[in-house]
């Protein structure tokens, strides 16, 4: 296992870049066990393995499938734990169904924790960015008022322009109400949402996460 985590550091640039940019030597020099490790411990499907064929298939060099597999079912057993299902989950990764039966069960309670998590994560920081754009919105519009106010009462403004401007006025203090009116909301909502999270930030505590 050390080797393979050794020699997983000297394919770390090549995993980075893509497949695609496999080079010919590179394909000739690849630890294929340590890629299907690394692979495995990132939750990948076997599926990568057909595009890093294809890209060594351009340099006639054969990818050794079973050497990656090896190493793609040792990089599984370390991603298949509560933990890191929990962290995939926390972050909004996506789980692909790569883990055995043996460990999946464990594995997808932890993930639907974190899963929970985020999505509870999510929708606060949803409502604060819609929050803050009401808030924008209202300022803007309040901005507009004030210059359409002084527009009003100048004196170079004539009867025919008061008129609009009162027009625009009535609908710029209608959009203020609605604003207020949402923002309002959003903040209900967001309290709400804010209450949910920290209580299920205390049973994912309790479930050592």
């Amino acid at each position: 296992m050390k080797t393979i985590r050794l020699a997983i550091l000297a394919i770390a640039t090549l995993a980075a870049g893509g497949c695609a940019s496999m080079s010919a030597e590179e394909c000739l020099s690849s630890d294929w066990r340590a890629i299907g490790y690394e692979d495995g411990s990132r939750g990948y499907s076997s599926d990568q393995f057909g595009s890093r064929r294809k890209a060594c298939a351009k340099h006639g060099v054969t990818a050794d499938f079973e050497d990656y597999q090896v190493g793609r079912r040792e990089g599984l057993v370390e991603y298949c734990q509560p933990a890191r299902g929990f962290n995939v989950g926390a972050n909004g990764g996506q789980y692909y169904g790569v883990c055995d039966a043996a460990l999946e069960a464990g594995f997808l309670e932890s993930y639907r924790i974190g899963r929970e998590l985020y999505s509870l994560r999510s929708t606060v920081n949803s409502l604060n960015s819609s929050l803050y754009n009401h808030e924008a919105r209202l300022e803007r519009t309040k901005g507009e008022i004030r210059q359409k106010e002084a527009a009003l009462i100048a004196k170079e403004t004539s009867t025919e322009d008061r008129i609009l401007i009162l027009a625009d006025l009535k609908e710029l203090s209608e959009e203020v109400g609605t604003l207020e009116s949402e923002i309002d909301t959003l903040i209900a909502e967001r309290a709400a949402a804010e209450v949910e999270l920290g209580n299920y930030q205390q049973v994912v505590a309790e479930y050592g996460y």
